[in-house]
């Protein structure tokens, strides 16, 4: 996952509008102090710390070669060739509840959609997606709040799940990379809700999006979850028009103005128009999803070409579970 803060201006104001960004808030609003984008980051790692004790690698028959950092004993690795991510065995993801279609739908497990996104493949894998976790989280809880950005953040981890059980069936799937393309997505939407009261808005608009194609670029690889990463992106795209709407440029300032200049509504026709559309989305995406899923729905027999969102096959390798 790639820092998305380069290229940002301060939140400071500027002629025209604001700056995009998610510094010091401005006069009239309020800065909040980030925790639960923290203590997220704490229950991942000391579910890792569960995973690699329940694991035991030392104990288990080991086919692909010795444990890695023998010296931990128990919380010692899989071999590299089993799990080059530094981690457990699939065996001990799958039970402590990755992802697996086949358990959801037909051991109502539905549970697993949402204990997947707190569980990781690897050492690297949790670091890699904490570190992102904190550039990303940290900044918008500051600016959002916890409530807010802790929906995003849960909702969009679920929609990345319920779209991969729809079209991954073949293997299973872990991890917070959902979650936090979510809050890419809510970024985004963000960004374009509140268009007019920023300055730099074109060409914050074109960095994000950079950053987004090239992570989901990174997504066609082999054993890499692209589903789970669009539909968190989705997800998050959606509840950003929701909940990170802001009022129009001018409405914190109306007292000071004189009553010819003030504005007489919170929020541009736009943003209304927007804040309907998303509403309408999010509640049709998840029951038709939910629907889909439990009924034992392929999504692939609808979308006959989406598995190339996953993985794309060349010479060099197979996407081939």
């Amino acid at each position: 996952m790639a820092d998305v803060d380069a290229d940002r201006g301060g939140a400071g104001k500027r002629r025209g509008g604001r700056a995009y960004g998610y510094g010091p808030a401005d006069a009239g609003e309020r800065a909040w102090t980030p925790w639960l984008v923290p203590l997220f980051v704490v229950a991942c790692v000391a579910v890792f710390v569960v995973e690699m004790y329940v694991n035991n690698c030392p104990a288990r028959p080991q086919p692909y070669g010795s444990c890695v950092a023998r010296f931990l004993h128990r919380f010692s690795f899989q071999a590299i060739r089993q799990n080059p991510l530094l981690g457990p065995s699939s065996s001990t993801l799958e039970k402590l509840g990755a992802l697996e279609w086949y358990k959801i739908v037909h051991r109502n497990q539905g549970w697993r959609l949402v204990t997947c996104i707190w569980l990781h493949a690897g050492l690297i894998h949790l670091v890699v997606n904490m570190l992102s976790l904190l550039f990303i989280g940290v900044r918008l809880e500051q600016q959002f709040g916890f409530v807010r950005i802790g929906i995003i953040y849960l909702l969009s981890g679920f929609g990345g799940a319920v779209l991969s059980a729809l079209l991954l069936r073949n293997s299973i799937s872990v991890g917070a990379s959902g979650a936090l393309f979510g809050l890419l997505g809510a970024m985004v939407s963000e960004l374009i809700i509140n268009w007019t009261i920023y300055s730099n808005r074109v060409a914050a608009l074109l960095t994000l999006m950079v950053v987004i194609v090239i992570n989901l670029g990174i997504g066609l690889f082999p054993h890499v979850d692209n589903f789970a990463h669009i539909g968190g992106f989705l997800t998050g795209f959606l509840l950003g028009f929701l909940l990170l709407i802001r009022p129009q440029f001018g409405w914190m300032e109306r007292h000071d103005l004189p009553p010819s200049a003030q504005v007489t509504s919170k929020y541009k026709a736009y943003q209304y128009v927007l804040w309907v559309i998303a509403l309408l989305l999010v509640i049709v995406g998840f029951t038709i999803g939910l629907v889909m899923l439990f009924r034992g729905v392929n999504g692939n027999d609808h979308c006959h070409w989406c598995h190339y969102l996953n993985c794309v096959p060349t010479s060099r390798w197979s996407c081939e579970d």
